[in-house]
């Protein structure tokens, strides 16, 4: 009977072991066909779905960028208007295009739709019209490096956002980051690679790891356009103020040197800085950048399908999927980790959004100024405090993520802009006193987003007509002649062998 047993016992080990060397086989042959291309990739190819014929798991996985579905304590993948939420921000970006539409970012596949449609861009009803440069395109598809490979990068930069509405068509997507001859990550921006020279650095002894973060600091980084520079006539040219530093402080002073303003706020008559989106020189600033992480380990972590390990494509935020991301450094349990992420956010949020309200009093504050006669020999010390707070303020909340991603540094840059104000807004007071204004300057509805914009002079129901006339007769225009120019695309398939 004991024979029996054993023997029972070793045949039903024997069968699982056979079960489990089949599997690892069947998942090593798996593995080993996985990515037998079937298509050549040139390199202008822009098109995902072409790239996707050869690395599917990859281009299944991007398409869920399109999911609008997320949402934490304060941000979304969805579309949220911001100037809702924050009616303030329309007395600070007064005079700029932010304050007639700006939203919360969604994911990578709509990014080419979202620049065509908010109001920021503009109605151009035919090519060439327009105040906005191509340079707007720089960042929101891979229609981009193709078309410097093709016209020239300081060409490119020289036409209007309207010239290229039929070029631009594809989102965010493979041939942004990678080669098609190696597949490796690659630098497609000029930008990014003049930024490390004028540093000194040279971005070709970029490591692999370091790489899965430059390669989103391309676009996710603080940038302004340079106008007729000498040998680049005509162009807006993209340029990062990186040369004395890449934070806050060393960009303000960079600005403040060559005297360079985004635009004028024309309440206030302060020549403003607009912080675009430094989340990679405030990602350097924290633990997870000193750490060795990479952008990539937490937005882009890794999965496994079937016996395939793959990198996925579905960029978000992390809290999105705690448990393929944080997990692997992290021990906590799911609901801790991600309230102390919301406890940070919180705190810095509290901060930020009095540090607004208190820039736009003073920007109003300023305005009264000079409607009692101030001189700009009165107004120089107070208008570089609401430019420096402004910045300060700007380079803190623009950043996507930036109160996790460094939330120290990010706490001490909103601290510090609070300190400018203020100081500034006593001055004001005393000037405003001086001028015999001696009681509180008279504020608009702050929580009245509509009301704003009409204070500061935007007709917003024109914009918004004008622009859907454009939405409905020019864009299906530009987007017919895109795919009629791309059908013409050779796609060289890969005979099965």
């Amino acid at each position: 009977m004991k024979n029996w047993i054993l023997f029972t016992m070793t045949a039903v080990i024997v069968f699982l072991l056979a079960m489990l060397a089949y599997s690892i086989m069947d998942r090593k042959t798996e593995a080993k066909f996985a990515y037998v291309p079937k298509v050549d990739i040139n390199d202008i190819e822009p098109r995902d779905s072409i790239w996707g014929l050869n690395f599917p798991r990859q281009y299944q996985s991007y398409m869920k960028t399109k999911d609008t579905s997320f949402h934490s304590m304060y941000n979304s993948s969805g579309h949220v208007a911001v100037l809702e939420e924050d009616p303030e921000l329309v007395i600070l970006w007064a005079g700029y295009a932010f304050s007639k539409e700006y939203n919360q970012p969604k994911g990578h596949a709509h990014a080419v739709d979202d620049i065509r449609e908010i109001l920021r861009t503009g109605a151009p009803m035919e090519a060439g019209e327009g105040p906005m440069p191509s340079t707007c395109w720089t960042c929101k598809s891979p229609d981009v490096p193709r078309l410097m490979k093709e016209l020239g990068v300081t060409e490119y930069y020289s036409k209007k956002w309207s010239d290229f509405g039929s070029e631009v068509i594809n989102p965010i997507g493979c041939a942004d980051c990678h080669s098609p001859e190696t597949m490796n990550l690659t630098i497609t921006r000029p930008a990014l690679i003049e930024a490390f020279e004028s540093m000194g650095k040279d971005i070709n002894a970029a490591s692999h790891q370091e790489m899965r973060s430059l390669v989103c600091a391309q676009c996710h980084v603080e940038y302004y356009f340079v106008k007729n520079a000498p040998g680049k006539e005509g162009a807006q040219y993209l340029t990062f103020p990186w040369r004395d530093g890449m934070d806050e402080k060393s960009v303000e002073a960079y600005y403040d040197q060559i005297d360079f303003a985004d635009w004028v706020n024309p309440i206030s008559k302060t020549p403003m800085l607009k912080a675009q989106h430094p989340d990679y020189e405030l990602f350097t600033l924290g633990v997870h950048a000193k750490r060795g992480v990479s952008c990539a380990d937490c937005h882009m972590p890794y999965k496994t399908e079937g016996g395939q390990k793959f990198t996925d494509h579905h960029i978000g935020s992390p809290l999105s999927n705690v448990e393929n991301s944080c997990f692997v450094c992290h021990r906590e349990k799911k609901d801790d980790l991600i309230s102390d992420v919301f406890e940070r956010q919180r705190i810095i949020k509290e901060g930020s959004q009095k540090l607004m309200r208190l820039i736009a009093m003073a920007h109003i504050e300023a305005g009264k100024a000079w409607e009692l006669g101030a001189t700009q020999e009165q107004m120089d010390n107070i208008q570089l405090g609401i430019r420096h707070a402004q910045w300060r303020w700007d380079y803190a909340v623009a950043s996507h993520g930036a109160a996790f991603h460094a939330p120290l540094a990010t706490s001490s840059i909103v601290t510090s802009a609070t300190g400018i104000i203020e100081e500034t807004r006593i001055e004001l007071a005393r000037l405003l006193a001086d001028l015999g204004h001696n009681k509180p300057v008279e504020m608009p509805d702050f929580k009245d987003t509509e009301a704003l914009q009409a204070y500061v002079g935007w007709d917003i129901e024109k914009d918004k007509v004008a622009k859907e006339k454009f939405l409905e007769e020019v864009v299906p225009v530009w987007l017919k002649e895109g795919k009629r120019r791309e059908e013409g695309y050779s796609v060289n398939m890969i005979s099965d062998k």
